[in-house]
C-alpha cells in the first residue's frame, strides 16, 4: 500500500492591531539600505500593505502568551506604518495583516525571508516601467508612484527599447549592463543587431566602442555645423541620437545630408546680402583649409572713422572703467556686478574697434569674398582678396624706361623697352651678324645673346662678390625676395633664386584654422600685408624705409611661414623632424605656453588606456595614476581630462628637450602632489566602481582600437 505524503501546514494569517506590534531584537537585518523609510510609508499610503509582516507572539516567564507579538522579519514596514501613525494617516489599533509563526526561532524566519528572496531581475523592471508607460502614465507619474527622478525612468525606458534580441541576450547574462546602455545611443534596431554581431568578431567588446560604431557618420551637437543652423535641424524634422547615461554634449545628429543641406542653405542665404555688395566673386563653405588666402592680394581698405556720438561714448566708456579699475586695485575680489560692468565695457570697446572697412568701387569689382564658418559656429567673413587672374595687367616698369631718350636708344643694342617687355635684345637677327654689310653698318644693333649672357654672368659674379661683403645689404635683399614669395602672387621681381615655400596642412590638422594659435599668426601676417605697398614692383623701395629692428621682424614672420615639421606617414623626413628639435629647443619652443591641454578629442580619446594612465602618471604621481587604472575607457578619459587641466604635460611629439615646464614630463617623474589634493572623490570612486566591473583585457582591447587612431611613427615608451 502506497504511503501517503504528509501535507505541509502553513503559518496562520490574522489581522493584529498595529499597538499590539512590537520589534523583534533578533531580526538580522542591522544595516539600513534600500527605500527609505519615508518613501516607503508613501509607498504604503498610495498601494496599502503588499506584503504580510511575520510575526511571533511574546510569551511571559510561564510561556503564556501575552497578547503581543513581536516582529523579527519586517522591520522596515514596521517602521513605516508606525511613521504613518505618527502622522495620524493611520489609526493606532489599525488592523496588520500578519502571519504568526510559532515554529523555528526568530533569528531564522528573519535571516531567511531576506536570504531567500530574489531580487527583481533589472530587465524585468525596465519593461515594468515601459508596460507603464504604454497604458497611459507619463513618465512624471512613473516617476512619483516610484520615488525616483523622471531621468531615471527615461533611462529605464530607454533600456527597455533596445532590440528585443539584444534584451534577450541581455536577460541571459550575455552582455553587461554597461554594454545594453551603450546600445541605448541609436534607436535603429537593426543597426544595434549589426554592432552586436560585429563587435563578437572583434577583441574590443567595451561599452565606448559600441557607442562609437553606433554613432558612425553622425556629427556631434558641438559641432559648429551644427552650431551655426540651430534649431533648423530639430524644425526640419532631424533626428537627434542622446546618450542618457554619459554626458553627450548634446547627443548626435543623424541626419547627416539633412544637415549639410541646411548648411549649405543657409551659408547661401547669408551670402547673398555679401553678393549684392557687387564683389567680383563669393565663395562660401563650411570650413576653408588653413593658409587658403596665402599667395591672394588682401586689400585694405579704409575703416570707417567713428562718429562725434561714439567717441564721446567710447571715452566715456574708458573713463568708467579706469574709475572702477581704481576704486578696487587694493581690494582682495571684486563684486559681482563690479566684474560683470567690466566686462561689458570691454566687449562695447572691442565692437567700437572693430570698424567695418569700406572698398571702392574699383576694389570690390577686382576682388572677392570668402564665407565659412568659425569654430564656434558663428558666420566668418573674410573681405577684399584678389585673385592672380583678376590683377590689373601690369604697366611697364618705368624705372627701365626713359621716355626722353626712347628716340635714341629705342632701337638701340641695349634697348630698355625691348628688355621691358621680355624679349631676348635683337631676337634671331642678334645671331645673324655675320653679313658684311651689318658689320659695316654704323647705326646700334641688338647685341648678341651670347655676348649678352657672357656680359650678364660677369655681372652676376661681380654682385655676388659685392653682396657677400654687405651683410645688411644681403639681408635686404633676401628679405626682399621672400617677401615676394610670401605677400605676393607674382614673385619675379627680384634677381636671387631664392625659394620661399608655405604649406598649407588643413587637411592633416582638422580645425587648425579656428585655434588662437593660428588666430595671431594670420593677425601678424595681416599686420604686415597692411605695411607692405600693394604692387611687389614698389616692395624694395619700401622696405629701404624700414629700420633694422622692423626688417628683422619682419624676417622673422617671413621664415616661420615656411617652417615644416609636419610628420607624414607618406613622406619620411626623419631629418627634418630632427632638426625641427633642435630649432624647439633652441627658440625655446612651450607649446603649454601656447594654450594646447590634452583632451578628449585631440588625445586621450585616441591612445590607449596605458598611454593615458602614464600620462597621468607623469603628470600627477603613480598614486593618482592607479587611482583610474580600474576605470572603464570612457570614465578614464573623462577623469584624466580633468586631472591633467592645468599640469602643463605634454605627449612626447609636442615636448620640447630642455624646456622647464614639463621637464618631469620627459625625465618620467612627476610634481610633487599631495594625494588629498587630487584624489578622485571617494563617493564618485565608490559609484564608478560599484556600477561597472573591471575589465582585465581593457589594455589589449584599447590597444587594438589605438592602432587605428594612434598616429604613426612616435617613437614607443
Amino acid at each position: 500500500m502506497a504511503k501517503s505524503v504528509q501535507k505541509i501546514q502553513l503559518s496562520a494569517s490574522r489581522d493584529i492591531p498595529f499597538h499590539k506590534l512590537v520589534l523583534s531584537q533578533a531580526n538580522v537585518r542591522k544595516i539600513k539600505a534600500g527605500v527609505s523609510i519615508e518613501e516607503l510609508a508613501e509607498d504604503i499610503a498610495r498601494r496599502t500593505l503588499l506584503q504580510s509582516i511575520t510575526v511571533r507572539p511574546v510569551l511571559d516567564d510561564q510561556g503564556v502568551e501575552t497578547g503581543t507579538f513581536e516582529i523579527p522579519a519586517g522591520g522596515r514596514r514596521y517602521r513605516a506604518l508606525g511613521l504613518l501613525v505618527k502622522q495620524k494617516r493611520l489609526a493606532r489599533n489599525a488592523p496588520i495583516p500578519c502571519v504568526v509563526r510559532l515554529e523555528g526561532t526568530a533569528e531564522e524566519d528573519s535571516l531567511a525571508e531576506n536570504v531567500q528572496r530574489a531580487p527583481l531581475h533589472p530587465l524585468d523592471q525596465f519593461r515594468a516601467f515601459l508596460t507603464l508607460r504604454e497604458k497611459g502614465q507619463s513618465e512624471e507619474e512613473i516617476a512619483a508612484a516610484f520615488f525616483v527622478s523622471v531621468a531615471v525612468v527615461k533611462q529605464r525606458l530607454r533600456l527597455a527599447s533596445v532590440s528585443p534580441m539584444l534584451l534577450d541576450v541581455y536577460a541571459e547574462d550575455g552582455m553587461t549592463l554597461d554594454q545594453l546602455m551603450a546600445f541605448t545611443v541609436n534607436p535603429d534596431h537593426e543597426r544595434q543587431e549589426q554592432v552586436w554581431e560585429a563587435i563578437q568578431r572583434s577583441h574590443n567588446k567595451e561599452a565606448y566602442q559600441i557607442r562609437r560604431l553606433l554613432t558612425e557618420g553622425a556629427v556631434r551637437a558641438s559641432d559648429k555645423r551644427a552650431q551655426y543652423i540651430g534649431e533648423d535641424y530639430l524644425a526640419a524634422g532631424g533626428p537627434i541620437m542622446r546618450d542618457l547615461f554619459q554626458s553627450d554634449d548634446g547627443g548626435w545628429l543623424q541626419d547627416v545630408p539633412l544637415l549639410e543641406r541646411l548648411v549649405a542653405e543657409k551659408l547661401a542665404r547669408d551670402a547673398e546680402p555679401i553678393r549684392a555688395e557687387g564683389w567680383r566673386w563669393v565663395e562660401t563653405a563650411i570650413d576653408f583649409p588653413y593658409g587658403h588666402t596665402y599667395g591672394l592680394r588682401h586689400l585694405q581698405g579704409e575703416r570707417q572713422p567713428l562718429t562725434d556720438e561714439e567717441a564721446t561714448t567710447r571715452e566715456a566708456l574708458r573713463l568708467e572703467a579706469n574709475q572702477l579699475e581704481a576704486a578696487y586695485l587694493d581690494a582682495d575680489e571684486i563684486p559681482e556686478d563690479v566684474d560683470a560692468r567690466l566686462a561689458e565695457i570691454e566687449t562695447a570697446l572691442e565692437m567700437m574697434e572693430d570698424r567695418p572697412v569700406t572698398y571702392t568701387p574699383e576694389d570690390i569689382a577686382r576682388a572677392g569674398v570668402f564665407v565659412s564658418i568659425d569654430g564656434s559656429g558663428r558666420l566668418r567673413i573674410e573681405r577684399g582678396y584678389v585673385r592672380p587672374e583678376d590683377e590689373a595687367p601690369m604697366d611697364e616698369p618705368e624705372a627701365l624706361i626713359d621716355e626722353a631718350e626712347t628716340e635714341d636708344v629705342g632701337s638701340g643694342p641695349w634697348s630698355a623697352a625691348t628688355l621691358a617687355q621680355g624679349a631676348a635684345p635683337g631676337g634671331d637677327d642678334a645671331v645673324r651678324s655675320g653679313s658684311a654689310e651689318d658689320e659695316e653698318d654704323e647705326g646700334l644693333r641688338p647685341l648678341p645673346d651670347k655676348l649678352l649672357t657672357e656680359l650678364t654672368a660677369y655681372r652676376t659674379l661681380a654682385l655676388r662678390e659685392a653682396l657677400g661683403n654687405e651683410p645688411d645689404m644681403a639681408f635686404l635683399a633676401a628679405l626682399h625676395a621672400i617677401c615676394l614669395r610670401l605677400f605676393y602672387r607674382y614673385g619675379s621681381d627680384t634677381c636671387l633664386e631664392i625659394e620661399a615655400k608655405n604649406i598649407s596642412f588643413g587637411a592633416q590638422a582638422p580645425g587648425l584654422s579656428d585655434t588662437p594659435l593660428a588666430a595671431e599668426v594670420d593677425a601678424r601676417h595681416l599686420d604686415w600685408s597692411q605695411q607692405l605697398p600693394a604692387e611687389p614692383q614698389d616692395l624694395w623701395d619700401v622696405l629701404t624705409t624700414f629700420d633694422m629692428e622692423a626688417r628683422q621682424r619682419l624676417f622673422a614672420h617671413c621664415v616661420s611661414l615656411t617652417v615644416n615639421a609636419v610628420h607624414e606617414p607618406w613622406s619620411r623626413r626623419p631629418r627634418a623632424i630632427s632638426h625641427a628639435d633642435r630649432l624647439a629647443a633652441s627658440l625655446p619652443l612651450d607649446i603649454a605656453a601656447t594654450g594646447w591641454t590634452p583632451t578628449a578629442d585631440n588625445f586621450l580619446g585616441r591612445v590607449t588606456k596605458a598611454r593615458i594612465v602614464q600620462a597621468v602618471s607623469e603628470a600627477k604621481g603613480a598614486d593618482i595614476a592607479r587611482r583610474i587604472e580600474a576605470l572603464k575607457k570612457g570614465d578614464m578619459v573623462q577623469e584624466a581630462e580633468r586631472l591633467l587641466s592645468g599640469t602643463n604635460w605634454l605627449p612626447e611629439p609636442l615636448r620640447t628637450a630642455g624646456c622647464a615646464r614639463h621637464s618631469h614630463a620627459s625625465e618620467g617623474t612627476a610634481p610633487e602632489q599631495t594625494v588629498e589634493e587630487e584624489a578622485i572623490p571617494v563617493e564618485e570612486s565608490a559609484t564608478i566602481e560599484s556600477e561597472r566591473a573591471v575589465d582585465e583585457t581593457a589594455s589589449e582591447e584599447d590597444a587594438d582600437q589605438a592602432s587605428v587612431d594612434e598616429p604613426q611613427g612616435v617613437a614607443a615608451e
